[in-house]
């Protein structure tokens, strides 16, 4: 006999957690009107810098040159081996940017460096990038929608495409706030997290959609906070084990990668929150019903088609 599982009262504090959630993506979408997103070179356009080291200089020592002798905000990460860097810089440098800067750092370091390549991205690419990034991100919303209402219901599209903007904005909010660099690797890490807090809204909405199949007593709230409670464990299990190898690649993982995963931090965690309090807040404010979910009664002309 399985053991009994205590119903938690989620959706008792939906109007708590409604302002909470209102507040947050306000403040984002404030911050992104205001101040709007640090871009990184991918697309604002910019150079790119490879260089060999005769011997191997600790990263720290090349940033700091640069940082002091007027390249601030240089991105420098090691390409191939520890001899090898890749300097990113910001649009605004001219042609001899790659002579200049190989003279600075055979200086600064007193061995031999060799410049292996530099290369330009024009605004144009970036802006290119930067629209078909967001409508990347729209169509993959519209997707999302017109699955979850094939799948389950109209309401059930609703509550998933709400949580999974409020996972995006919120994100997006974060690193205009802190004025985070923003390049294709957050980008692709928002894209990911779409199908993180979709996977995890559906397993949440088909439990629900069981529930209210098969629990006959009790109201909307009631049968939400019964589903709630089966799959928190679940819930809170997938989302501490993915924030593990997370915040190993945001303390490990190297420069490159370093927004990729602090993106992901944030939209897990919050994803882990809209799953409960946003989705399925929806679906009590769409006045869910159990008749929206039973499935169509055949009809006496359905009976009299059949062969």
């Amino acid at each position: 006999m399985s053991k009994a599982i205590k119903i938690i009262p989620f959706m008792s504090y939906r109007m708590v957690a409604t302002i909470f959630s209102a507040l947050l993506v306000l403040g984002s979408i404030t911050s992104l009107a205001v101040q709007g997103l640090n871009f990184g070179l991918d697309f604002t356009g910019g150079t790119q810098i490879e260089v060999y080291y005769d011997k191997p200089v600790p990263l720290e020592q090349v940033r700091e040159t640069l940082d002091s002798n007027g390249y601030g905000g240089a991105v420098v990460v090691n390409f191939g081996s520890d001899r090898d860097v890749l300097v990113r810089l910001a649009q605004g440098f001219d042609d001899k940017a790659g002579a200049d800067m190989v003279a600075l750092l055979e200086q600064s370091a007193g061995v031999h460096v060799e410049l292996k390549r530099i290369e330009f991205v024009g605004p144009q690419v970036g802006e290119e990038l930067r629209e078909q990034g967001g409508l990347a991100l729209l169509l993959a919303l519209a997707m999302v929608m017109i699955y979850v209402g094939i799948r389950f219901q109209f309401k059930f599209a609703v509550g998933a495409v709400a949580a999974l903007g409020h996972d995006v904005i919120i994100a997006l909010g974060v690193f205009s706030v802190l004025q985070l660099n923003f390049d294709l690797t957050v980008l692709a890490a928002l894209l990911a997290l779409i199908g993180y807090s979709l996977n995890d809204t559906i397993v949440v909405s088909d439990r629900i959609r069981e529930n209210f199949r098969k629990i006959r007593k009790g109201d909307a709230e009631h049968v939400i906070n019964v589903s709630l409670s089966e799959v928190l464990g679940r819930t809170l299990v997938t989302s501490a084990t993915t924030l593990l190898v997370l915040i190993a690649l945001f303390y490990w993982g190297g420069e490159m990668i370093h927004g990729f995963a602090t993106s992901l931090l944030i939209g897990v965690t919050v994803g882990t929150y809209s799953s409960i309090y946003v989705a399925a807040n929806i679906l009590i404010r769409m006045n869910i019903t159990r008749e929206d979910l039973m499935p169509p009664e055949k009809t006496e002309a359905d009976v009299d088609d059949r062969p």
